[in-house]
């Protein structure tokens, strides 16, 4: 399971698009024993690198719909989670969770790199908008790696 679902988790369960950071560290920690508290800010210190919320005078605001991410009951984060992922593995988790197959995602991505001489990020992009998934932000952060 995903960064998202564990970042929609605490919002979904607020039933709001904001709260104070210290009651999603909360959430996270006590009321679901996720994780630890320092590894439930770890997790608000990635999902703001990743853009899933801001962050501003303690508050939290998530950046995508909480409502739209199905948090299974059985749902627990893996700890692998806590690490900031390269742009290249952004772009795949944003094509594993729009249903492509993760293998034939890679391959395909190497396929392109090699085919067009460019840098793995680059064509995880162009192959992402070649299946209709927006990953503008994504192509910016890759086009800043260059």
């Amino acid at each position: 399971m995903s960064l998202r679902t564990a970042v929609a988790a605490p919002f979904r369960q607020e039933g709001s698009r904001e709260m104070g950071e210290s009651a999603f560290v909360v959430a996270l920690s006590l009321d679901r024993d996720w994780f630890s508290p320092d590894q439930a800010k770890r997790l608000v210190d990635v999902a703001a690198s990743e853009g899933m919320v801001d962050r501003a005078d303690g508050e939290l605001t998530v950046q995508f719909d909480p409502n739209e991410v199905d948090v299974p009951e059985d749902f627990v984060p893996d700890e692998s989670i806590l690490q900031e992922r390269s742009t290249f593995e952004r772009v795949l988790g944003a094509l594993v969770e729009a249903g492509h197959d993760k293998q034939e995602a890679v391959a395909a991505v190497n396929t392109l790199q090699s085919n067009l001489a460019v840098t793995i990020e680059a064509a995880a992009v162009l192959y992402a908008h070649r299946q209709g998934i927006d990953v503008q932000e994504l192509a910016d952060a890759a086009r800043l790696e260059l």
